[in-house]
């Protein structure tokens, strides 16, 4: 979609910047599709709100000013149109500080009547009380807001927040990458590094024996790649260091893929025969081009997050840690795979749908900041 410029100054706030060389690809992919897409719509005076703002300035050719400058932050909403709230830092009580910083913005939107959207959330599934009324007054403050599973939106509609707001969307980073994908025999494998209350032992096993069985069941290269990694050699941190702790137990070979960039993890994930993984975007560039994926959830948010992203787009195959612990991990594996040609033919219609969704929510969107 081309649109002429309009004179419009967007301050975006989103969960960006890349400090000493880690990316969290997730986050960044949110941010960047929504400036694509307000771009698209003629959006194109955007001021990011980031950890990292000569980074974040660079990478996607805005101005940027640091979240922790409270001063900046004020005066870049009170010199703005309008104030979207993109995905990343979701409103959960497992980080309240993003709870605090969204509210704050919030206020500040509202201080300066500058038209509010919030979008690409998951909301919970735990929020203490103090949490509760502090995302129901951002939400409700809000001209839209875009929720990515089932859960999330009936979590708002029992704190309160008016349904008329409410919309169930596709995580935003759906269709960062739209060309057609051209599936090669391998793989792709994210771990982040936290599993939840298990035993971190007993889940790195089990994980390396789920490898190797894909491995044996599908003749797949297995590939692991990070989405919390450094975008510079040097030694394994954040998902490289569960990934080599998990390939040490493995029977089978691997190869590791190097982290760059978000649409590169997207295209590695859309051209892949099979994904596994415990983070979530790699299952979200994978479902929405119709590439079977396997979900391991560690705890209650990360199923929340898994089994929307699948059931987005008509998937179901979520592991729990107490499964894969158990005897169920195998036999997923085996279904998934048998299942791969009906999940691909699925994703034509759905995906068709979803896409025509996705474009209307943006146009929405930008149709809200413009007040």
């Amino acid at each position: 979609m081309d649109a002429e410029s309009v004179d419009m100054r967007i301050v975006a706030v989103g969960d960006v910047g890349v400090v000493d060389n880690m990316i969290h690809i997730g986050d960044e992919a949110m941010f960047e599709a929504a400036t694509v897409q307000l771009r698209a719509r003629g959006v194109d005076q955007v001021t990011a709100v980031s950890a990292n703002p000569v980074d974040t300035a660079a990478r996607y050719q805005l101005a940027a000013i640091h979240r922790a400058d409270q001063d900046a932050v004020r005066e870049a909403i009170r010199s703005s149109d309008a104030v979207i709230v993109t995905g990343g830092g979701n409103l959960s009580s497992l980080w309240p500080q993003h709870i605090l910083q969204r509210s704050a913005i919030g206020k500040l939107a509202a201080e300066y009547r500058r038209p509010l959207v919030v979008t690409g959330q998951t909301i919970g599934p735990h929020l203490d009380g103090g949490d509760q009324d502090l995302v129901r007054a951002l939400l409700n403050a809000a001209q839209l807001v875009g929720l990515r599973e089932g859960r999330s939106y009936a979590l708002c509609e029992q704190l309160g927040v008016r349904s008329e707001l409410l919309n169930h969307t596709v995580d935003d980073a759906s269709y960062l990458v739209t060309d057609s994908p051209e599936t090669a025999p391998y793989c792709l494998v994210t771990f982040a590094n936290h599993v939840g209350d298990a035993d971190r032992d007993a889940v790195e096993s089990a994980l390396a024996r789920l490898l190797d069985h894909v491995a044996d069941t599908t003749g797949l290269a297995i590939r692991f790649t990070a989405h919390f990694g450094s975008i510079v050699a040097g030694p394994a941190r954040g998902d490289e260091a569960m990934h080599e702790r998990v390939a040490a137990r493995m029977r089978a070979t691997y190869e590791v893929v190097p982290t760059t960039d978000s649409r590169a993890s997207a295209r590695l994930a859309r051209n892949a025969a099979l994904v596994v993984c415990s983070r979530y975007h790699p299952a979200v560039f994978a479902v929405s081009a119709g590439v079977p994926t396997i979900g391991i959830s560690v705890d209650d948010y990360t199923d929340t997050k898994l089994s929307g992203a699948l059931g987005n787009f008509g998937q179901t195959s979520v592991l729990s840690t107490t499964a894969l612990l158990g005897s169920e991990a195998t036999a997923l594996v085996e279904r998934t795979w048998a299942a791969r040609d009906a999940i691909r033919g699925a994703e034509l219609a759905i995906s068709a749908t979803a896409r025509a969704a996705s474009t209307a929510w943006w146009d929405d969107v930008a149709a809200a900041l413009r007040g």
